[in-house]
């Protein structure tokens, strides 16, 4: 899939390309569709100060907020969409732009209907829930009810939806200065060129072969972030003070109850994910000390932790290749899934090669009335076809949800967002390991499942313990300031790779970099997440049609229960530290595995 050349999105073929026509076949109907938007505002606010007035009318101005609400997301989603598939096309980013303020407006028009439910008194509104006009919409009021005591005044909301944008600029100061006016030096690399250092080849520079490129590029990246220590202090800081302000505000005991409210998630499972992965840390370090081995090194340094172990077992695959291998792999989950892969690629939800201007990485988006599309930039490696098995799990997830729920419950909770896409991963790499008798590249995958994991578990639990630490220190009036953020993280990251890893100065600049720092106790999801899917695809492999029934039960649940329960119901409990134990009991295995494979 490599050109020499980067081919402008005019070039491409356009099977290569993803098919945004089925959603609007021209501006003209996206603009339309975008000047209905706001007379079915207006009709939502027909229904202000009428909420308590009958079931049928709360159930009527429910459907209006739904109606509103759907049309808004199509309408975001095609200008976000245009937008990433070409970032320089100003007429593409004015979409997204156009659409973002119009939400902003309304976010501020509507502030008021949330508080009005909250206010209708107990018995009034348990009398309207209980009447078969609302027995649709009752899990969802039910919901919402639990936040009463977190909900302010009309006037108060009001204040705060205006803010939000002014609330967020910390977090869009610190994405302005990450990812455009940050300047990385030029390094040598391992062929004797200066190359410019950025945040899209630094990974590559970690695994090359060549230990002093792995050193100098390390070097110069935390060097760059020391440099802006205290500005990146202070974006992180401010966005903290945020979330800890917003908590004491709304009545929530810290940040972090707050943060896991709306998931229903105990705070007891973010602090049960932390003590069970502290338990099963000498397990990463004993893989940690095979590495050093294998790389024959006395103890490894942080920027050795990528280096491959078997670089010679990389392998290239064009992009129909990888299309068989994802689909031949995911064939466990049955035929009707099977046939939905198929139209995927043959109705162009997929858009596949990088090209000048694209954005770059890959994720998958969509919403209730468009295909869940997938952006990539595939560019033949191993990791891009985990990629786009990962990312066909996250729109097969919000496919199957789509059609099994109405839209007032299709929209899943990011709690369990990464599960089915790590799952097929997982399902990969199963597939990948059994379909070869190449004991080289059995060890390869071994290397890249156990990296996975190490990653997806270890690594986003410290992050998660750090963002923990931070809010507490916050909260009791503790400057975050760039010294007291280094010595943390730095502390915490000597704790977590013991003493099979030499303590590096420099890491302790790591915190600046992590954007998921600004995403509000989002990051212990990915590694539930992945100890979930560790345990679902096994059973999937293990050919029981019931628990690939509970599976796709989990697919089809959309926003029906509470995701502890969904999770319960296919198959995994995540209210105890019973998935994390078996997740990292399971990365022990393989690391003994792999141990084995490589003597």
């Amino acid at each position: 899939m490599s050109n020499n050349k980067l081919l402008s999105r005019a070039e491409l073929p356009e099977e290569l390309t993803w098919d945004l026509s089925v959603v609007y076949r021209d501006l003209a109907e996206w603009e339309a569709d975008y000047r209905k938007i706001m007379p079915l505002v207006d009709k939502v606010m027909t229904f202000k100060g009428h909420l308590a007035d009958s079931a049928e009318t709360l159930a009527a101005a429910i459907a209006a907020m739904d109606d509103m609400e759907r049309l808004g997301e199509k309408v975001y989603v095609f200008g976000h969409l245009k937008s990433d598939e070409d970032t320089a096309n100003s007429g593409n980013r004015a979409l997204v732009e156009r659409a973002g303020a119009l939400f902003a407006e309304i976010s501020a028009k509507t502030a008021w209907f949330e508080p009005e439910i909250m206010a209708i008194a107990p018995e009034r509104i348990e009398e309207l829930l209980n009447s078969p006009e609302m027995a649709f919409y009752k899990r969802s009021m039910e919901e919402l009810l639990r936040g009463r005591r977190h909900t302010l005044s009309e006037a108060e909301e009001s204040v705060l939806g205006a803010l939000s944008d002014v609330l967020g600029t910390p977090s869009k100061t610190f994405s302005m200065l990450n990812n455009a006016d940050l300047v990385f030096p030029k390094i040598t690399n391992a062929a004797g060129r200066k190359v410019e250092l950025t945040h899209g080849n630094y990974i590559k520079f970690l695994e090359s072969g060549d230990r002093k490129v792995r050193r100098r590029a390390f070097k110069a990246m935390f060097t760059a972030y020391e440099k802006l220590r205290n500005t990146f202090a202070s974006t992180l800081d401010g966005t903290v003070k945020k979330h800890v302000v917003g908590a004491k505000l709304r009545h929530y005991p810290s940040a972090l109850e707050q943060a896991l409210f709306d998931d229903n998630v105990p705070a007891e499972v973010y602090r049960n994910l932390i003590k069970a992965v502290h338990a099963k840390l000498p397990a990463l370090h004993k893989y940690l000390k095979l590495r050093a081995r294998v790389l024959k090194l006395r103890k490894l340094d942080m920027y050795d932790i990528y280096a491959p172990l078997l670089s010679d077992c990389r392998r290239e695959f064009s992009w129909p290749e990888a299309v068989r291998l994802v689909k031949a792999a995911l064939r466990p989950l049955g035929e009707e899934y099977c046939q939905v892969l198929d139209r995927a690629f043959r109705e162009r939800w997929v858009d596949v090669p990088e090209c000048r201007n694209k954005r770059s990485g890959a994720y998958s988006s969509g919403c209730y009335d468009t295909n869940p599309y997938l952006l990539l930039n595939f560019n033949g490696t191993l990791n891009d076809v985990f990629t786009l098995a990962h990312e066909l799990g996250h729109s097969m997830h919000s496919y199957y949800s789509n059609r099994h729920q109405e839209y007032h419950y299709a929209d899943y909770s990011i709690f369990v967002a990464e599960v089915a896409s790590t799952t097929n991963e997982l399902l990969l790499h199963h597939y990948l390991y059994r379909d070869t008798a190449d004991r080289q590249f059995q060890a390869y995958l071994l290397c890249h499942l156990i990296d996975e994991i190490r990653g997806t578990i270890y690594r986003q639990t410290m992050f998660a313990e750090f963002e923990l630490l931070m809010h507490e220190l916050s909260a009791r009036g503790v400057p975050l300031s760039a010294d007291r953020l280094s010595q943390e993280y730095k502390a915490l990251n000597d704790f977590y790779y013991g003493d099979a890893v030499k303590s590096d100065p420099l890491i302790a600049m790591e915190w600046a970099r992590i954007p998921h720092f600004y995403y509000n106790f989002y990051v212990y999801k990915y590694a539930t997440g992945m100890s979930a899917a560790l345990k679902l695809s096994q059973n999937i492999l293990s050919g029981d049609p019931e628990k690939l029934e509970r599976y796709f039960g989990f697919l089809k649940a959309g926003d029906s229960k509470d995701v502890l329960d969904i999770m319960a119901d296919a198959g995994v409990n995540l209210a105890t530290p019973e998935a994390i134990e078996k997740a990292l009991e399971e990365f022990e295995k393989v690391v003994d595995q792999l141990a084995e494979k490589l003597n």
